[in-house]
């Protein structure tokens, strides 16, 4: 039986040619050795699995070939590199910094750079997740590293570069390895499976490309395991069962349901996911993605970020010709809110059944909704209209120049009085029946204001000298820590107020005033430094302008007391002696 050897191994690069997705590095690596301006030490640092050791074995050989072609790469044909390809080449050494990070593995290092090399110019040191090693290891480093014998070059490799000390990095000439495109993927999976004679797809080879995230070792051992799945036919229906993805078609099917505002259609597929396995929050992910993908299907230029095969690619554009820029700005936001909420949340298929019903809700206009029987529908409002307010508040009458068909929803985010004009006797007359502040009984030259329709006020133009009509739609409590939440992601970067703000939420004192109870002054200070945009954000969120906050510093331990139940015996006995008294009379003990 012969010996197996796994493609990430035996595909392994081994010239600067071989290497994929780093065309750039390889290249200043060649010019370097042509031109013989070597630097004594290098650092590759990059994500896992982008070649950053192979490229130091292809450097180590090449530096040391005797007979170098004309591009640059090792002859293979040479004692020097017949040695490296047996593995018996004593000119290049390779050290696991994990685990050899002590003083003592620095100093038996160092007593091996001072021995010249036998064959070849020079003696080259790989130490492989530098990182590793210790602050002392470090200092006792970096001498060596910064005055080495000239025939001795360190080639460090690491995948957290910032955890090096800035006297190491300083030492060293610094190559970051990039992380390996899609497409570079796909190409090189295509290749090892036309030399392992296996049929494959390229959406299924996309999959596994997606899957690695950038990372060639990980496509190859994925690329592995699906060929033990499937038998060497690489079929895109067995990769996703393998892998555990999610079909495509699902993503489609539920933008289709969203088009159509069927929300019934929507749920069953979210069902069906469910029922396959699927962990809830993946198919979020997913769905983010999704709305992603389809956004830059949309615009030519954006083109390019789609890493997908040429037939989903298609797909992708025909869904996305079907779908405006605000319905998917809205699905990412409502997604994306989702996603973030996902973990915190008590009832998490409730919770995506929630986004998904959001969702379906985008498109629909407020003429496809139907008017309440107990509300007659008022009269639409043009976009851009001159209202003539009347004399008398708090009940303002105002008289339309136009009759249109009527429309269930209607908001009016300012009113101005210009000259009158002539109406019908038959008009309609529209009644707002809404309390003004401060009414204004003359006003000149008032401004012109923007009416939108469908229940949503846009911008005003200008807002001096005209009244305000007060918002106060009714809230709950839970209402309220929602929106209370949703304002700490706009401020994602004050850390300091964002923890505030998640540990201490606010209860509710009446219907328009809520307090927010925090440990210390400092916490005070920081909710009163954004407390103008808090409560405007609140405001508009809740649709009530009528709200207040006010603050309090919990009492040192009026939180963290917790009384057993002697201590709320005693407790309560101190307060009423009748207590007492009863449990001496009967004999009572507090176990």
């Amino acid at each position: 039986m012969d010996n197996y050897i796994v493609s990430a191994r035996k595909y392994r690069p081994s010239t600067f040619k071989s290497v994929v997705g780093q065309k750039a590095l390889t290249q200043t690596l060649k010019n370097a050795i042509d031109s013989h301006k070597l630097a004594h030490a290098y650092l590759f640092c990059g994500p896992r699995g982008v070649g950053k050791t192979s490229c130091a074995r292809i450097f180590a050989k090449t530096i040391n070939c005797l007979h170098p072609t004309e591009t640059g790469e090792a002859c293979n044909e040479c004692e020097s590199c017949k040695a490296f390809n047996e593995q018996r080449s004593y000119n290049i050494m390779e050290l696991d910094a994990a685990s050899n990070n002590s003083v003592e593995d620095i100093r038996t290092l160092i007593d091996q750079v001072r021995i010249p090399p036998q064959i070849g110019k020079y003696k080259v040191f790989i130490i492989d997740e530098v990182h590793m090693l210790s602050a002392a290891a470090f200092n006792a480093f970096l001498k060596t590293l910064e005055e080495p014998p000239h025939h001795a070059i360190f080639v460090l490799a690491t995948t957290e570069k910032h955890k090096l000390l800035p006297t190491i990095l300083s030492r060293c000439q610094i190559y970051d390895f990039q992380r390996i495109t899609t497409a570079d993927i796909t190409e090189h999976l295509q290749y090892v499976a036309s030399q392992e004679g296996l049929s494959t797809e390229t959406e299924a080879l996309n999959i596994i490309a997606n899957k690695a995230d950038g990372g060639m070792r990980d496509a190859l051992s994925i690329f592995d395991q699906v060929v033990s799945f499937t038998g060497g036919n690489i079929t895109y229906k067995a990769v996703i069962e393998n892998l555990n993805v999610l079909d495509y078609e699902y993503y489609f099917k539920l933008v289709d349901s969203f088009l159509n505002n069927d929300v019934s259609q929507a749920l069953m597929v979210f069902k069906k996911i469910r029922d396959n396995g699927l962990e809830a929050q993946y198919f979020v992910s997913g769905l983010s993605n999704h709305f992603r993908d389809l956004l830059v299907s949309k615009d030519p230029v954006t083109l390019p970020l789609l890493e997908v095969g040429p037939s989903v690619a298609q797909r992708y554009g025909e869904q996305a010709a079907r779908c405006s820029q605000q319905f998917l700005y809205k699905a990412m936001e409502l997604s994306n809110r989702c996603d973030l909420d996902y973990r915190i949340s008590s009832n998490k298929q409730f919770l995506v059944e929630l986004m998904l019903i959001q969702i379906c809700q985008i498109t629909i206009t407020a003429t496809e909704e139907s008017p309440s029987p107990k509300n007659p529908p008022l009269q639409k409002l043009t976009p851009v209209t001159n209202i003539q307010p009347a004399v008398t508040p708090p009940q303002t009458t105002i008289a339309q120049a136009k009759p249109v068909s009527p429309e269930p929803n209607a908001v009016l985010s300012g009113i101005t009085s210009p000259s009158p004009s002539k109406e019908s006797p038959h008009a309609p007359n529209l009644q707002i029946n809404q309390k003004i502040e401060n009414p204004v009984h003359k006003a000149p030259t008032p401004p012109r204001i923007s009416i939108k329709l469908g229940g949503q006020a846009q911008e005003e133009e200008q807002q001096a000298q005209a009244p305000q009509v007060i918002l106060n739609t009714p809230f709950t409590q839970e209402q309220l820590q929602t929106s209370w939440l949703h304002f700490t992601e706009t401020i994602s970067t004050e850390v300091a107020l964002v923890n505030t703000m998640r540990s201490s939420l606010p209860y509710m004192l009446d219907q328009t005033r809520f307090e927010v109870a925090v440990e210390n002054k400092m916490q005070v200070e920081l909710l009163n430094n954004r407390g103008t945009e808090l409560m405007e954000f609140l405001k508009q969120e809740l649709r009530n302008n009528q709200i207040t906050m006010q603050t309090k510093i919990n009492e040192k331990g009026e939180s963290q007391k917790i009384f057993g139940p002697k201590e709320l015996f005693q407790h309560m006995a101190e307060k009423n002696s009748s207590l007492k008294d009863l449990a001496d009379t009967f004999g009572l003990e507090m176990a």
